[in-house]
């Protein structure tokens, strides 16, 4: 988004927060020039762009409007329940963003897949974030291209640097440390993590980020499980910086069958040893990168390889890794986008006459 807003101004809007409190309003925050963020505030409890949160985001989108006249706005949709609200911008062109099997995910809305069908047959462009999600929507929208996620490689690369300051939540843990940053919710594996945690008590599990959509009780709690809840994008390099070995704990269920996790990149940039479960986008790519495993005595396994890997097979993965970062950042995905945008908006143009 912040690449993007060179050349144009980049309204992020969020999922609705429920505050009871007032009227529906916008938070609004400014991470990078040109990206404004905001986050609607409304009365209503239910999760996400449900149908009765619409009456009170269309309000808050139109005051939008009227403070911030933009001509030829493109409307830029990560989930097909805000397409509502994106027609209500009359865009001059509609993109579809997708980073999911969204359908598959547990407790998803029921009218989930009638509005992608929806917004499939509406958008202009339609990007995909993996690979075996470019495979499954293959056919199914005329403009339709893979651009997976890249990677902020020298933010990253400050934990291989050793620049980067170790949160203090962490740096008073014993080592070894396996570290996982993300969102933790039903696409991880929480049988396994258990089983890892009670196979090597000695071994420090640090689990970086929130926890969405599943009940925290539902987390395995050991004395070697950190859970530091949601950490800012600037702190990951220092927790990065104090892992041994980083996870990829993901259970292999609906959820995950198409994911393409970012953050495979962003361990990479770091130079750390990954042991992940074969998910599609991560062992087809990068199997002979990162360790896989798929059962907890098979990950416990992988783990001990990576922390005692020769100072040669060490080497050998790392300019592996850093081959592949030769070959992707976020300047190029940006640019192809802008590129295949402007094709789009052409021809909106010349068929509208």
């Amino acid at each position: 988004m912040a690449r993007l807003a060179d050349t144009r101004p980049v309204f992020f809007i969020e999922e609705p927060v429920t505050d009871a409190t007032g009227p529906a309003r916008w938070e609004r925050s400014t991470p990078a020039p040109g990206v404004t963020v905001l986050r609607p505030y409304t009365p209503c409890a239910s999760p996400g762009f449900h149908a009765e949160q619409l009456p009170y985001l269309a309000a808050l989108v139109a005051e939008l409007m009227d403070a911030e006249p933009v001509a030829d706005a493109v409307a830029w949709l990560y989930t097909p329940l805000a397409l509502p609200l994106a027609r209500q911008l009359e865009p001059a062109a509609l993109v579809y963003d997708c980073m999911d099997e969204l359908s598959l995910f547990q407790g998803a809305p029921s009218e989930l897949v009638e509005r992608e069908a929806e917004l499939m047959a509406s958008a202009d462009v339609m990007f995909t974030g993996g690979r075996s999600l470019y495979r499954a929507k293959r056919g199914r929208h005329p403009n339709l291209f893979c651009l997976p996620s890249s990677v902020d490689a020298a933010h990253f690369r400050r934990a291989a640097a050793a620049v980067a300051p170790e949160p203090r939540d962490q740096a008073v843990l014993p080592r070894p440390r396996l570290g996982f940053f993300g969102v933790i919710d039903e696409r991880l594996d929480l049988a396994l993590l258990d089983g890892i945690a009670r196979r090597r008590p000695e071994w420090q599990i640090v689990m970086v980020g929130p926890v969405v959509k599943i009940d925290p009780a539902s987390l395995p709690r050991h004395p070697n499980i950190l859970y530091t809840g949601q950490r800012s994008y600037a702190e990951l390099p220092g927790y990065l910086f104090g892992w041994d070995v980083c996870l990829l704990p993901f259970a292999l269920n609906d959820a995950t069958r198409f994911i393409s996790p970012t953050k495979t990149l962003e361990y990479m940039a770091a130079e750390k040893p990954i042991v992940s479960t074969p998910i599609t986008d991560v062992a087809e790519p990068y199997g002979d990168i990162v360790f896989l495993a798929r059962t907890a005595d098979d990950v416990v396994d992988a783990c001990e390889a990576a922390l005692h890997q020769s100072d040669s097979e060490r080497h050998r993965r790392a300019a592996k890794m850093r081959a592949v970062l030769a070959h992707t950042s976020w300047d190029t995905t940006a640019d192809t986008m802008r590129q295949l945008l402007a094709r789009a908006l052409r021809r909106r143009l010349a068929v509208s006459g």
